[in-house]
């Protein structure tokens, strides 16, 4: 039984750095590019560097949002069923 709850602990982590990961990877790549740019033009404007990450993290998270709720309905799905197992 804990060895069920420790997994379903394991699997509820792995999904959200699975769904957090194209938005993470996409602001670390538009900082890093957008930190390149201002060190060779040597510009130090702050929201040069903050708003595309919000834009482009923006939309990666909308062309994003249909396959992240395929995978948080299959989670609960499964969840409820995991329910049932635990209900005595």
């Amino acid at each position: 039984m804990e060895a069920q709850f420790v997994a379903l602990g394991v699997e509820t982590l792995k999904l959200a750095l699975i769904l957090s990961l194209p938005m993470l990877l996409a602001g670390l790549i538009a900082g890093l590019a957008i930190s390149i740019f201002q060190a060779t033009t040597q510009i130090n404007e702050m929201t040069l560097s903050f708003i595309p990450k919000i834009l482009i993290v923006a939309v990666v998270m909308i062309m994003t949002m249909p396959w992240m709720m395929n995978q948080m309905i299959d989670f609960t799905t499964r969840m409820f069923d995991l329910i049932k197992q635990f209900a005595f």
